[in-house]
């Protein structure tokens, strides 16, 4: 039997959202034990495009509520953050474009002016031309108007490998876990057969959370999956490129990001429309084969015929409401000693960590003396999704 260890806070689930809040709990003084049953990163968070974005894409179909004035506010302090003088020292971690792109090809209807006087993007926008442009769209063939958005876009595997460094000595490697409870009260949990107890448990393992609340008897909150069929291209032909293509509806077509592979080639990870509804319905082959028409008809300058391309599904794990659609703000729910969240996007990662630090000092929960950790298993770093599916 493993020996038992007591903390302030126990986190379940080392994508950016644990992670990122074990940092700032740690910061403040906090003894955490974060506790991940894969690899770091491995779930979600290293499937995500890595934008971000301050909710001008929401502003696209005006469906600004006073959620998206919270969403407005962080890429200011991920920037913060990022040149080392933020809530958490993230000073080395790359960062692949300091804008993100709004695109719309050739013509475009009139839905852009009610956009740029939205206070999503109010004074955040600037039109961009000739050598401003992205390099993927600097061709004497390209038509259309692209603007700047004041969001920025991150290598997520060098933000996982700087949040794990801010981890210390809290990481556990787990296979098992279950709940640890005393007179019918949850007062920790015990890891592979090891208890650990804490003044407050914090599950934050995104779909995994479904089975935790399960094994803890919660019904509430519940979980919904937004599945999504994302596009991986990569070739020697594709240069950066990160924008919104805009169509005439209100999501753009498409969503492009590029990420640096290790053979030193870009690989293009497209979402956006392409990736919603039609392209979860359709397989693979007619996935891949949607998105050539769509980057052929977007670029048609770019020569694609050395490019490979693959497929991957992912479901974003969200707390559960009506008609599926997408929450513009971190989400925590509280019963007694648990706290439960899904950040439910990369950006708000410091805004679920907001709600769960707002909590513990509403409870008056302060940090206690704790022995120091024993050498405890760590788990893996997670590898980025395209040097495996795209070698």
């Amino acid at each position: 039997m493993s020996q038992a260890l007591s903390t302030d806070v126990l986190i379940v689930g080392g994508g950016i959202a644990g992670l990122w809040l074990n940092a700032r709990l740690r910061q403040q003084g906090f003894a955490t034990v974060l506790v991940e049953r894969g690899s770091l990163g491995g779930g979600q968070s290293l499937k995500s495009q890595g934008i971000i974005h301050g909710g001008a894409k929401y502003a696209l179909h005006g469906a600004l509520t006073g959620a998206s004035e919270a969403i407005a506010d962080m890429p200011r302090r991920w920037r913060e953050a990022l040149a080392g003088n933020g809530e958490l020292d993230l000073s080395g971690v790359r960062i692949l474009s300091d804008a993100h792109y709004l695109w719309s090809p050739g013509t475009l209807a009139g839905n852009l002016t009610s956009f740029f006087a939205s206070k999503a993007v109010r004074g955040r926008v600037d039109q961009v031309k000739g050598e401003q442009l992205p390099p993927a769209l600097q061709h004497p063939k390209f038509k259309g108007k692209v603007y700047r958005l004041a969001e920025l876009v991150l290598d997520v595997p060098s933000l996982i490998a700087r949040l794990t460094e801010l981890a210390g000595d809290s990481l556990l490697a787990a296979e098992r876990i279950e709940p640890l409870q005393e007179n019918g009260e949850l007062c920790g949990l015990i890891v592979d057969g090891r208890e650990i107890r804490a003044q407050r448990v914090v599950l934050s393992a995104g779909a995994g959370n479904a089975e935790l609340l399960a094994a803890l008897g919660i019904e509430q909150p519940a979980q919904q999956l937004r599945p999504l069929h994302m596009v991986l291209a990569k070739g020697p032909a594709l240069k950066p490129l990160y924008a919104h293509c805009l169509g005439g509806g209100p999501k753009p077509r498409v969503t492009v990001t590029a990420h640096p592979a290790a053979d030193g080639q870009w690989v293009w990870y497209l979402g956006g429309d392409l990736a919603e509804a039609d392209g979860v319905a359709r397989d693979e082959a007619a996935q891949i084969e949607a998105a050539k028409k769509e980057m052929a008809s977007l670029l048609p300058w770019v020569d694609q015929s050395q490019t490979r391309w693959t497929t991957l599904r992912v479901d974003r794990a969200e707390p559960a409401q009506s008609g599926l659609v997408r929450p513009d703000n971190a989400f925590l729910a509280e019963q007694q000693r648990l706290l439960v969240g899904w950040p439910t996007k990369l950006a708000l990662a410091p805004d679920f960590a907001d709600r769960v630090l707002a909590a513990l000092q509403r409870d008056k929960v302060q940090p206690a003396g704790h022995a120091p950790l024993p050498e405890l298993p760590r788990p893996a770093l997670g590898q980025p999704v395209w040097e495996a599916l795209l070698p």
